[in-house]
Order: structure tokens, then C-alpha cells, then sequence
């Protein structure tokens, strides 16, 4: 979270009287790249939102003609420029605005952009001064249609924007998964007043109700009753407070609770009730609680009435009232639940202020059709939620006057659903959340500390001929490292923190800083290595029996997987024995003759000895059997895993060596995808792929190249095609990220196999093995006899 700041730059204007100082374009990023602005100026808050084109270095692989040339790698990556675009939305106040309109103008060097998109009520009240300062027409948006513009757009696009709040469980924020249909819902919108919104589509929505008692009657009245004129200074005074001072409880009156209508004895019965016999004075912080109670209460009873009349279950709550609050999001819940006896969710945003300019935005882009594609969060680049209750957060700060900012990445293809998925709806991708497992959380977050100095060597490492790389790699240590304290205090900041968040926070920030593919020398080195023993390892396993060759396969994929960098105890061994081999790896560990399956899709893991030696053997069998494959693998680098632009010309260079592997390709039963994902964990949820199609063994790509884009950790559209189009009736995850970390309990509706070896002794121990323990879990769905069994094997 970004502090908020002097704009002490020299070629700023204005300075802004606070101690803590940040560069003014670590918040205002690529502005003279803006394209179209939108703004959202509330009675406190203005919410700029811009789209601007980001030029950052992507990895690019490019492969050698081997029929002309010898004594030359297989392939090589190359670090590039390319341009890709970026949502930056920036939340600051209003006391602030004609300084941060100064900075703008003063490095808005992009002409082009004429107009900009403004919503909210001081769309009026500043019209003349943004016109003036900016030198931009300010074209004004319907408020209410840019709400729900903006809330549709990051209920489909931010994985766990939703939460419930549970004050009194072991992890108070409860993300909700992102759900294939996100209407019907109400959302509650809780600015000034409050709004009351019933919404069915996209396009379709209407105000059903609302009330003049919302956030602007908290602070007017805070206002007279504490003479304290600061919104975000009255709620810090509501959290030290105690309401039963002030407030008249069921006890209070008739001495307990009142049992025949179901009222316990804490229940309020009248808010304010003892000030007016009570002859005492009472403390702003009193007073503050008792009053964000009043009005919490009333828009909670108010939610969950409206939320029935229109049989919904779902209530969202937007505006910037909220603000991350743990008293006003508890006594909303509370009443919601007291009210309608648990039938009705009231659900909080992480970007609840951020809806109106996320929606004024998308009104001006319109003709650039951003619903056509899906976007994600950049966390290197977005503040995370932040508690406001002292006791809750070690590293508060004061939240007056605190720039908030959120970034998101365009995606090339469209996310959707894996249709193999049992129940999307219940599908959790990550295996163990942090957010509530403390114990984990810490030991993870610890690993990732300790790993950061070997992930800094290897981007380093990644790019030789750059002087400045070892410049560029420090301030990724100290931005990572800042991302890791901030999650060791606040866990919640980004939704649920799972392993997955972590390393892809890793890669977000490794991008940031442009290090697209720390590990490429390694991959290059470990491909060539690997290729030379294929055909040996194919020949050896033709020559056991069916029985002996199956197991020799599961053994290979196994032992091959073993090769992780991403693993601190494989790492270790790799750095300190170069010699250590594929023989070494299968003695670390120590199916039935059924129909084959019509088409097996394999989610494959590491570069070198894994692919080559482990997974192709493996395919090369499924092939033999009659199975088409569909081989998944990343859009772009994360750790050593294998690419699909890799994979497209190790595949290659394998078929011209095998005749089963190149009739695969020939007649298309063999298919390489990429999954979307630039992450070594897997989301199914969401998958786009874009198929390699081979056609000929003289084929060469040198002359293509092909990019290694940096994307989340989702799937992309056209693997669903795949999916469908080939019948897939046998999935294949192998890895720990994708097997363990996540996925360990994804439920298909087709038959899995997830195979993983176990390189982390806190992990092994903790699923019932040691170091190097295999997973084999082999499920059947509900209805079909059971072939398989899940087991961690010690080794």
C-alpha cells in the first residue's frame, strides 16, 4: 500500500505537507502513454482512472535450422520490447485533487487524449477546474450506470474481489471464488446516502431503493458529536470506542434477555438510548462506536429487506463508506444474518471505491470493446486491502490522505471455464489457505524469503550483456521483499494467500522490473542435455515387458519431475553436483490393461530431464495405445517450466528422431496447447489455449518467433475448444505446483491423475511423508468403478 505522500520531484509544482515520501510516478505510472482518463470525484474521495500502453522486456524464443547449422543450441530466448496495455486506477482526496491534476498535466505528454469520462457528483462541482488544469473536455457519465459497469467488470475479472467478513473466525476475510454467473445480485451502494440496485445482466439493472441515512450522515453527525472534522479520524475513534456507554441494550431494560421473541441481552434496543438519562459526559470514541453502529445496523435491515422482496441472495456492498472497516463490516453481517437467519450473504469488494471510475472508464472504451477481453490484477503495481483497526495491523498507518492504487494487465485471449470441471461453481483451486492456516502461512512465507537471494542471482544471471540487470534485480529483492512483509502482517491484502499468490506475485514483480525468464540459461542448457539421451531411454523401455513398461514409465515421469529449481532442496543439489542425473533421480523414489482412453489432456511441469525423459516417453505410450494427447503447457516463463513456444520446437526436434512422436503430430493426435498460464500453479477455472498444429518432419520455425507472454495463473479460451472437440475423458497434472499446491482436490468429471514428487520436507511432513515422497492419485468420478487410489509413497 502506497503511502500518502510529498510530490517532491523536481519537476513537480506542488508539495504536499507529509513525512513520508514516495516518487510521484511510482503512483502516477506511464502517463505519457495515457490513452483515455476517467475520473470519479465523490463528496472526499476522487477516483482517477487511466489505459496507457506499457513497453516492458518479454522473452522471446527463436529456433535454429538444424539442417544448416551445427554446433549451435537448439534455440535461443532473447529479451524484447514489446507494448501491452494496462488499467491504473488511483484513489486519493479530494483536499489533494489540484495538486495531483498538476502532476498529471505536467507529464501528460500524449495529445491525443481530448476527453475525459467523469462520474459522481463533483463531476459537476470540479468540471471547470479539471477542464482548466488538464486542458480536457469533461464529458459527464449517468453515476449509476457506471457503478454497476465497474462492479460487474472486477466481479468478473479480480479472483477473490469478493468476501464475506467473520469478525470472530480464524481468519476474519472469507474470499469468495470467481463464479461462472455473477447475477442476480442487490449492491448496496453506501455513499453520501445510500442507493439500492437490483441487477440482472449486464444491462440491465434499476435503483429499487435507498436512503438519505448513509455515509454522509456518519460524518455529519460525527462531526457535531466529536468535532472531529476527518472521515477516516472518525472511524479510527469508532474502533477504540465501546457503544454499550452509549447505546440502551435489551438487558438494560428489561434486565437480560427477552427470550420469548429471541432477543439476547446484548442486542441494542435504542441507539443513544443512556444519553439522554445518563449525567455523565462521554467520549468521542464512545460516541463515534455507538454512532457507526446506528447507521451500519440501519443500511444492514434495509439490505436484507430489499434483498428478500426480490428473492436475491446476494448483497454487495460498493462506495467507499466501508473502507475495509471491521465495525461496520461486522455489524452489517450481523444484522443481515439476524435478519434473515443466514438466507442472505452480505458479501464486501476489495475495490469498493473503485466502481464508479472502473465504469466511467469503460463507458469511454467502449469502442475499444474491453468486455471482449479478460484482465488481471498486476500485484506488483495494485496496494492490497488494508485493515483500519489498530489492533488488527502492526504496520498501520494513517489512513488520511493514503494514495490506493489498483493495476490491471489486458489478457491477449479470452478465460473461461474448463468444461471438465465437476462443479465450477465449488472449485478451489489452491490446496491450503494461508490466510487462515498461520503456522503455513509463516513457513511459506519464510521459504520465499530464503529462495529470494537464488532468484535474484538467477535474473542476474538471465541477462548477461545488461549492465544495469544487477540494478534492476535489487529493486526487486526490496519491492518483493516489501510484498512479503506487507502479507506477514496482512494476509488478506490480495484475497486468500495460498502459494499460488505468492509466486505469482514473484513473477508479477520479476516483470515489473523486466526480468521475463530468470531461469532461460538453465532451460537451454537442460533441453540440449536431455535431448541427447532420449532415443536411449526409449529403447531401453521397448525392451521391458508391458507390466515392467508401465511401471518404468509412472517411475520416469516421477523421476524426472524431481528436477524443480523452484524446490530449495533440488535446487540445492543442482547447484552442488552438475552431474547429478536421471538414473540418480529414479533411485531418490522408490494401471490395469483397460480400453485406452480417446484423449488424454496432460498438464506437463519442468523443462529438461521432466518433459524429455519423463513426459514424451510417457505420451509416446498413450499414443501407442490408440490415445490422442493434448500437452498443456505455460504462455509464459515461470521458474524452469517448459514454455509452449519451447515445447513446440523440443517436440519438433524430438519427432525428427521418432516416428511414433512425429505419426502423432502428422495425423494430429498429437496437440500442443498453451494453457494461459505464466505460473508454475494452475487455475482451472479459466483457460484459453492456442493450438501448435505440426506439418511436416522437414518443418523448421527459424523464422519464427514466438512470445512468451507474462499472464496469471488461469487457462485460456481455446483449450476449452480442444477439450470438447477431442472428448477428453483423461486429464494428467503433474508437478507440485499444479498437483499439490493447487488442485490436489479438484474434482473432474472425467478421470485424473495427478502425480507430483514432494520436494519440500515442511510439505511431505505434513501430507504423511518425507523428502522426496511420491503422489500418485489416480480418481474415477462418482458413478464409475474405482481403478485408482490417492497415496503419498515415501521414498
Amino acid at each position: 500500500m502506497a503511502e500518502f505522500v510529498r510530490l517532491d520531484s523536481s519537476t513537480s509544482r506542488h508539495t504536499m505537507d507529509k513525512s513520508i515520501t514516495l516518487p510521484p510516478d511510482e503512483i502516477f505510472r506511464n502517463l505519457e502513454n495515457a490513452k483515455r482518463f476517467a475520473i470519479d470525484i465523490g463528496g472526499s474521495l476522487t477516483k482517477l482512472a487511466y489505459y496507457s500502453t506499457v513497453q516492458h522486456k518479454v522473452a522471446k524464443v527463436r529456433s535454429f535450422d538444424k539442417a544448416t547449422k551445427v554446433n549451435i543450441p537448439l534455440y535461443e530466448i532473447s529479451v524484447q520490447e514489446e507494448v501491452t496495455a494496462r488499467l491504473h486506477f488511483i484513489k486519493f482526496e479530494n483536499a489533494y485533487i489540484e495538486t495531483c491534476l498538476d502532476f498529471i498535466k505536467d507529464h501528460l505528454v500524449n495529445t491525443e487524449t481530448k476527453v475525459i469520462k467523469a462520474t459522481g457528483g463533483g463531476a459537476h462541482k470540479f468540471k471547470e477546474l479539471i477542464e482548466r488544469k488538464l486542458g480536457l473536455k469533461v464529458d459527464k457519465e449517468d453515476e449509476m450506470t457506471c457503478l454497476i459497469k465497474g462492479c460487474n467488470f472486477v466481479l468478473r475479472n479480480i479472483p477473490h474481489e469478493a468476501f464475506v467478513y467473520a469478525k470472530h473466525a480464524d481468519s476474519e476475510f472469507r474470499f469468495q471464488t470467481t463464479q461462472p454467473d455473477i447475477f442476480p445480485y442487490l449492491l448496496v451502494n453506501i455513499g453520501s446516502g445510500v442507493s439500492i440496485v437490483k441487477v440482472e445482466s449486464e444491462d440491465k439493472f434499476e435503483r429499487i431503493g435507498g436512503s438519505s441515512i448513509g455515509g454522509g450522515t456518519f460524518w455529519g453527525l460525527g462531526a457535531l458529536l466529536t468535532k472531529t472534522k476527518r472521515f477516516d479520524e472518525l472511524l479510527q475513534l469508532a474502533s477504540k470506542g465501546q457503544h454499550t456507554s452509549v447505546d440502551m441494550l435489551v438487558k438494560d431494560i428489561y434486565g437480560g434477555s427477552y427470550g420469548s421473541l429471541g432477543l439476547t441481552g446484548d442486542l441494542i434496543a435504542s441507539s443513544f438510548g443512556k444519553s439522554a438519562t445518563a449525567d455523565k459526559e462521554f467520549s468521542k470514541e464512545d460516541m463515534a462506536k455507538s454512532l457507526l453502529h446506528m447507521i451500519s445496523n440501519d443500511i444492514g435491515q434495509l439490505a436484507c429487506l430489499y434483498a428478500k422482496l426480490h428473492n436475491l441472495s446476494r448483497v454487495y456492498f460498493g462506495g467507499f463508506f466501508i473502507r475495509g472497516h471491521p465495525v461496520t463490516m461486522h455489524t452489517i453481517t450481523y444484522s443481515i444474518n439476524f435478519f434473515t437467519k443466514g438466507e442472505v450473504q452480505a458479501l464486501f469488494l476489495r475495490h469498493e471505491g473503485y466502481l464508479g471510475a472502473i465504469g466511467a472508464f469503460l463507458k469511454g472504451a467502449e469502442e475499444d470493446n474491453p468486455n471482449q477481453y479478460s484482465w488481471g490484477e498486476n500485484y506488483a503495481g495494485s496496494s492490497g486491502l488494508m485493515s483500519v483497526s489498530p489492533d488488527m495491523n502492526p504496520m498501520q498507518r494513517a489512513r488520511s490522505g493514503t494514495f490506493d492504487m489498483l493495476e490491471m494487465d489486458r489478457l491477449e485471449r479470452q478465460l473461461v471455464n474448463l468444461p471438465l470441471l465437476q462443479d465450477p461453481s465449488s472449485y478451489i483451486p489452491d490446496t491450503m489457505d494461508l490466510t487462515e492456516d498461520a503456522l503455513a502461512r509463516e513457513y511459506w512465507l519464510y521459504c520465499f524469503e530464503e529462495a529470494l537471494d537464488g532468484v535474484v542471482k538467477r535474473a542476474v544471471a538471465s541477462q548477461p550483456d545488461m549492465p544495469e540487470a544487477a540494478e534492476r534485480a535489487e529493486k526487486f529483492r526490496q519491492k518483493y521483499r516489501h510484498k512479503l512483509q506487507t502479507l506477514r502482517h496482512q494476509p488478506f491484502a490480495y484475497g486468500s494467500l495460498t502459494v499460488r499468490s505468492l509466486l505469482d506475485t514473484r513473477e508479477h514483480c520479476l516483470n515489473e522490473f523486466n526480468f521475463p525468464d530468470p531461469y532461460s540459461k538453465i532451460k537451454q542448457n537442460e533441453n540440449d542435455i536431455a535431448l541427447k539421451y532420449y532415443q536411449k531411454a526409449v529403447k531401453s523401455l521397448e525392451e521391458l515387458s508391458w507390466e515392467e513398461r508401465q511401471f518404468a514409465l509412472v517411475r520416469g515421469v516421477l523421476a524426472g519431475n524431481v528436477f524443480d529449481w523452484g524446490a530449495k532442496a533440488v535446487s540445492d543439489v543442482l547447484e552442488s553436483d552438475p552431474e547429478f542425473g536421471f538414473e540418480q533421480a529414479k533411485r531418490q523414489l522408490e494401471g490395469s490393461k483397460g480400453p485406452p482412453h480417446k484423449c488424454a489432456l496432460f498438464f506437463v511441469d519442468n523443462s529438461g530431464v521432466d518433459i524429455i525423459l519423463g513426459v514424451i516417453p510417457f505420451v509416446r505410450e498413450l499414443l501407442s495405445r490408440g490415445t490422442e494427447v493434448v500437452l498443456a503447457s505455460n504462455s509464459g516463463p515461470a521458474l524452469n517450466d517448459v514454455t509452449n513456444g519451447e515445447l513446440q520446437i523440443l517436440t519438433e526436434r524430438i519427432a525428427a528422431m521418432d516416428p511414433v512422436i512425429q505419426a502423432g503430430l502428422r495425423e494430429d493426435r498429437l496437440t500442443l496447447v498453451q494453457s494461459g498460464s505464466s505460473s508454475p500453479c494452475l487455475d482451472l477455472r479459466l483457460v484459453t489455449w492456442q493450438i501448435f498444429h505440426w506439418t511436416s518432419p522437414a518443418m523448421h520455425v527459424a523464422k519464427d518467433v514466438i512470445t512468451l507472454y507474462s499472464l496469471p495463473s488461469r487457462l485460456d479460451k481455446v483449450l476449452a475448444q480442444v477439450v470438447r472437440e477431442r472428448q477428453t475423458d483423461l486429464v494428467i497434472i503433474e508437478g507440485m505446483g499444479r498437483a499439490i499446491h493447487t488442485n490436489y482436490y479438484a474434482m473432474l468429471s472425467c478421470e485424473s491423475l495427478k502425480m507430483a514428487v514432494i520436494k519440500n520436507s515442511w510439505l511431505a511432513d505434513r501430507l504423511g511423508g518425507k523428502l522426496f515422497s511420491v503422489v500418485f492419485k489416480y480418481e474415477v468420478p462418482a458413478g464409475k468403478p474405482s481403478q485408482g487410489s490417492a497415496a503419498v509413497t515415501p521414498s
